[in-house]
Protein backbone atom coordinates (compact mmCIF):
# COMPACT_ATOMS: atom_id res chain seq x y z
CA UNK A 1 0.00 0.00 0.00
CA UNK A 2 1.65 3.18 -1.20
CA UNK A 3 0.23 5.26 1.66
CA UNK A 4 2.33 3.40 4.27
CA UNK A 5 5.34 2.10 2.32
CA UNK A 6 8.53 3.45 3.92
CA UNK A 7 6.47 5.30 6.52
CA UNK A 8 7.28 5.30 10.24
CA UNK A 9 4.56 3.61 12.29
CA UNK A 10 4.03 3.11 16.03
CA UNK A 11 1.62 0.51 17.41
CA UNK A 12 0.95 0.44 21.14
CA UNK A 13 -0.24 -2.70 22.90
CA UNK A 14 1.34 -4.70 20.07
CA UNK A 15 2.65 -7.63 22.09
CA UNK A 16 -0.37 -9.64 20.95
CA UNK A 17 -3.95 -9.50 19.72
CA UNK A 18 -5.10 -6.62 17.53
CA UNK A 19 -1.91 -4.65 18.09
CA UNK A 20 0.32 -7.45 16.87
CA UNK A 21 -1.94 -7.94 13.83
CA UNK A 22 -1.70 -4.23 12.99
CA UNK A 23 2.08 -4.29 13.38
CA UNK A 24 2.35 -7.34 11.10
CA UNK A 25 0.18 -5.74 8.43
CA UNK A 26 2.02 -2.41 8.44
CA UNK A 27 5.36 -4.21 8.22
CA UNK A 28 4.10 -6.42 5.39
CA UNK A 29 3.09 -3.28 3.50
CA UNK A 30 6.61 -1.87 3.75
CA UNK A 31 6.41 0.39 6.81
CA UNK A 32 9.04 0.72 9.52
CA UNK A 33 7.27 -0.29 12.72
CA UNK A 34 7.87 0.39 16.40
CA UNK A 35 6.23 -2.25 18.56
CA UNK A 36 5.20 -0.98 21.98
CA UNK A 37 3.86 -3.03 24.88
CA UNK A 38 4.09 -2.98 28.66
CA UNK A 39 5.37 -6.55 28.44
CA UNK A 40 8.94 -6.16 27.20
CA UNK A 41 9.34 -9.79 26.20
CA UNK A 42 6.17 -9.77 24.09
CA UNK A 43 7.12 -6.46 22.46
CA UNK A 44 10.50 -7.88 21.48
CA UNK A 45 8.91 -11.08 20.20
CA UNK A 46 6.54 -9.24 17.85
CA UNK A 47 9.28 -6.86 16.74
CA UNK A 48 11.61 -9.75 15.94
CA UNK A 49 8.88 -11.48 13.95
CA UNK A 50 8.25 -8.47 11.69
CA UNK A 51 11.72 -6.95 11.56
CA UNK A 52 10.56 -3.99 13.62
CA UNK A 53 11.84 -2.11 16.65
CA UNK A 54 10.72 -2.88 20.19
CA UNK A 55 10.12 0.13 22.43
CA UNK A 56 8.45 -1.30 25.54
CA UNK A 57 6.84 0.79 28.26
CA UNK A 58 3.73 2.73 29.18
CA UNK A 59 1.85 3.76 26.03
CA UNK A 60 1.08 7.15 27.59
CA UNK A 61 4.64 8.37 27.25
CA UNK A 62 6.01 6.38 24.35
CA UNK A 63 6.08 9.03 21.61
CA UNK A 64 9.53 10.59 22.31
CA UNK A 65 11.32 7.21 22.55
CA UNK A 66 9.48 5.84 19.51
CA UNK A 67 10.27 8.95 17.47
CA UNK A 68 13.96 8.63 18.34
CA UNK A 69 13.96 4.92 17.43
CA UNK A 70 12.44 5.77 14.04
CA UNK A 71 15.00 8.46 13.26
CA UNK A 72 12.98 11.50 14.26
CA UNK A 73 9.63 11.07 12.49
CA UNK A 74 6.34 9.29 13.18
CA UNK A 75 3.90 9.17 10.28
CA UNK A 76 1.25 6.82 11.71
CA UNK A 77 0.39 6.31 15.36
CA UNK A 78 -1.88 3.42 16.35
CA UNK A 79 -3.28 4.03 19.83
CA UNK A 80 -4.19 0.40 20.39
CA UNK A 81 -3.30 -0.36 24.03
CA UNK A 82 -6.40 -0.81 26.18
CA UNK A 83 -7.79 -2.38 29.32
CA UNK A 84 -11.10 -4.23 29.58
CA UNK A 85 -12.23 -3.22 33.04
CA UNK A 86 -15.53 -4.82 34.09
CA UNK A 87 -18.05 -4.07 36.81
CA UNK A 88 -20.31 -1.10 37.45
CA UNK A 89 -20.27 1.90 39.78
CA UNK A 90 -19.07 -0.46 42.50
CA UNK A 91 -15.80 -1.11 40.65
CA UNK A 92 -12.85 0.22 42.67
CA UNK A 93 -11.77 3.80 42.12
CA UNK A 94 -8.38 2.70 40.88
CA UNK A 95 -10.02 0.44 38.27
CA UNK A 96 -11.97 3.41 36.91
CA UNK A 97 -8.81 5.53 36.93
CA UNK A 98 -6.82 2.86 35.07
CA UNK A 99 -9.52 2.50 32.40
CA UNK A 100 -9.64 6.25 31.92
CA UNK A 101 -5.87 6.59 31.83
CA UNK A 102 -5.20 3.79 29.33
CA UNK A 103 -8.31 3.94 27.15
CA UNK A 104 -8.57 7.72 26.83
CA UNK A 105 -5.72 9.77 28.28
CA UNK A 106 -2.99 7.73 26.58
CA UNK A 107 -4.58 8.79 23.27
CA UNK A 108 -4.74 12.42 24.39
CA UNK A 109 -1.09 12.43 25.49
CA UNK A 110 0.06 10.86 22.22
CA UNK A 111 -1.88 13.40 20.15
CA UNK A 112 -0.45 16.24 22.22
CA UNK A 113 3.07 15.09 21.31
CA UNK A 114 2.34 14.30 17.66
CA UNK A 115 0.16 17.16 16.48
CA UNK A 116 2.68 20.03 16.41
CA UNK A 117 4.93 18.18 13.94
CA UNK A 118 2.04 16.78 11.92
CA UNK A 119 0.35 20.15 11.58
CA UNK A 120 3.61 21.79 10.56
CA UNK A 121 4.12 19.35 7.67
CA UNK A 122 0.41 18.95 6.90
CA UNK A 123 0.31 15.16 7.24
CA UNK A 124 -0.16 12.48 9.89
CA UNK A 125 -2.40 9.53 10.63
CA UNK A 126 -3.89 8.69 14.05
CA UNK A 127 -5.51 5.26 14.45
CA UNK A 128 -7.60 4.68 17.57
CA UNK A 129 -8.59 1.14 18.54
CA UNK A 130 -11.91 1.94 20.18
CA UNK A 131 -14.28 -1.10 20.19
CA UNK A 132 -17.94 -1.35 19.27
CA UNK A 133 -18.49 -0.59 22.97
CA UNK A 134 -17.52 2.98 22.10
CA UNK A 135 -20.42 3.21 19.65
CA UNK A 136 -22.85 1.07 21.65
CA UNK A 137 -22.00 -0.28 25.12
CA UNK A 138 -20.98 -3.53 26.80
CA UNK A 139 -23.10 -5.27 29.40
CA UNK A 140 -21.29 -5.92 32.66
CA UNK A 141 -18.49 -3.43 31.99
CA UNK A 142 -19.25 0.18 32.88
CA UNK A 143 -15.63 1.45 33.10
CA UNK A 144 -14.80 -0.12 29.73
CA UNK A 145 -17.96 1.17 28.04
CA UNK A 146 -17.67 4.70 29.39
CA UNK A 147 -13.99 5.12 28.56
CA UNK A 148 -14.38 3.59 25.09
CA UNK A 149 -17.10 6.16 24.43
CA UNK A 150 -14.49 8.72 25.46
CA UNK A 151 -11.89 7.24 23.10
CA UNK A 152 -14.37 7.41 20.22
CA UNK A 153 -15.33 10.99 21.06
CA UNK A 154 -11.68 12.03 21.12
CA UNK A 155 -10.94 10.40 17.76
CA UNK A 156 -14.03 12.05 16.29
CA UNK A 157 -12.93 15.42 17.65
CA UNK A 158 -9.45 15.04 16.17
CA UNK A 159 -10.92 14.23 12.77
CA UNK A 160 -13.40 17.09 12.63
CA UNK A 161 -10.81 19.56 13.90
CA UNK A 162 -7.80 18.69 11.76
CA UNK A 163 -8.87 16.86 8.61
CA UNK A 164 -8.58 20.01 6.48
CA UNK A 165 -4.97 20.29 7.67
CA UNK A 166 -3.90 16.87 6.42
CA UNK A 167 -4.49 14.79 9.56
CA UNK A 168 -6.26 11.49 8.94
CA UNK A 169 -8.00 9.73 11.83
CA UNK A 170 -9.52 6.26 11.97
CA UNK A 171 -11.63 4.77 14.78
CA UNK A 172 -11.57 0.96 14.81
CA UNK A 173 -14.75 -0.39 16.40
CA UNK A 174 -14.85 -4.20 16.33
CA UNK A 175 -17.16 -6.40 18.34
CA UNK A 176 -15.62 -9.68 19.50
CA UNK A 177 -12.02 -10.40 18.48
CA UNK A 178 -10.23 -13.59 19.47
CA UNK A 179 -7.68 -12.10 21.85
CA UNK A 180 -6.65 -12.46 25.49
CA UNK A 181 -8.99 -9.58 26.32
CA UNK A 182 -11.98 -11.47 24.93
CA UNK A 183 -10.99 -14.57 26.88
CA UNK A 184 -10.98 -12.48 30.08
CA UNK A 185 -14.52 -11.13 29.64
CA UNK A 186 -16.15 -14.23 31.09
CA UNK A 187 -19.89 -14.77 30.84
CA UNK A 188 -20.57 -11.35 29.26
CA UNK A 189 -18.08 -11.99 26.47
CA UNK A 190 -19.40 -15.51 25.91
CA UNK A 191 -22.93 -14.15 25.57
CA UNK A 192 -22.38 -11.02 23.49
CA UNK A 193 -19.03 -11.25 21.71
CA UNK A 194 -17.88 -14.82 21.25
CA UNK A 195 -20.58 -15.97 18.77
CA UNK A 196 -19.40 -13.56 16.07
CA UNK A 197 -15.76 -13.17 17.11
CA UNK A 198 -13.18 -12.68 14.35
CA UNK A 199 -9.42 -13.08 14.14
CA UNK A 200 -7.17 -10.04 14.81
CA UNK A 201 -5.93 -10.12 11.21
CA UNK A 202 -9.46 -9.32 10.03
CA UNK A 203 -9.32 -6.10 12.06
CA UNK A 204 -6.12 -5.10 10.29
CA UNK A 205 -7.77 -5.86 6.94
CA UNK A 206 -10.69 -3.60 7.86
CA UNK A 207 -8.35 -0.77 8.83
CA UNK A 208 -6.47 -0.95 5.55
CA UNK A 209 -9.73 -0.93 3.61
CA UNK A 210 -10.77 2.21 5.50
CA UNK A 211 -7.41 3.83 4.84
CA UNK A 212 -7.75 3.11 1.12
CA UNK A 213 -11.21 4.70 1.14
CA UNK A 214 -10.14 7.58 3.43
CA UNK A 215 -12.89 6.55 5.84
CA UNK A 216 -13.00 7.49 9.55
CA UNK A 217 -15.13 4.67 10.94
CA UNK A 218 -13.67 1.17 10.75
CA UNK A 219 -16.24 -1.58 11.32
CA UNK A 220 -14.72 -5.08 11.13
CA UNK A 221 -18.26 -6.27 12.02
CA UNK A 222 -20.41 -4.36 9.48
CA UNK A 223 -23.60 -5.15 11.42
CA UNK A 224 -22.41 -2.73 14.12
CA UNK A 225 -23.54 0.08 11.81
CA UNK A 226 -27.13 -1.15 12.05
CA UNK A 227 -26.93 -1.35 15.84
CA UNK A 228 -25.45 2.15 15.94
CA UNK A 229 -28.28 3.47 13.76
CA UNK A 230 -30.90 1.76 15.94
CA UNK A 231 -29.34 3.27 19.05
CA UNK A 232 -29.59 6.75 17.50
CA UNK A 233 -33.06 6.49 15.97
CA UNK A 234 -34.85 4.40 18.62
CA UNK A 235 -32.94 4.71 21.88
CA UNK A 236 -35.71 3.22 24.04
CA UNK A 237 -36.08 0.22 21.77
CA UNK A 238 -32.32 -0.27 21.72
CA UNK A 239 -32.08 0.05 25.51
CA UNK A 240 -34.88 -2.47 25.93
CA UNK A 241 -33.06 -4.95 23.72
CA UNK A 242 -29.81 -4.40 25.63
CA UNK A 243 -31.63 -4.84 28.91
CA UNK A 244 -32.79 -8.25 27.70
CA UNK A 245 -29.13 -9.12 27.18
CA UNK A 246 -28.42 -7.94 30.71
CA UNK A 247 -31.15 -10.21 32.04
CA UNK A 248 -29.71 -13.17 30.09
CA UNK A 249 -26.32 -12.40 31.56
CA UNK A 250 -27.73 -12.39 35.08
CA UNK A 251 -29.43 -15.72 34.39
CA UNK A 252 -26.15 -17.24 33.17
CA UNK A 253 -24.25 -15.92 36.14
CA UNK A 254 -26.95 -17.23 38.45
CA UNK A 255 -26.77 -20.67 36.86
CA UNK A 256 -22.98 -20.65 37.22
CA UNK A 257 -23.33 -20.03 40.93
Amino acid sequence: MAAVRDKSVVVTGAGGGIGAALARRFAAEGARVVVNDLDEARAKETAAEIGGLAVPGDASGIVPAAREALGGTIDVFCANAGVGTGGGPEAPEDAWELAWDVNVMAHVRAARELLPEWLERGAGRFVSTVSAAGLLTMVGAAPYSVTKHGAYAFAEWLSLTYRHRGIRVHAICPQGVRTDMLAATGAAGDLVLAPTAIEPAAVADALFAAMTEDRFLVLPHPEAADYYAARATDPDGWLTAMNRLQQKLEEREGDAR
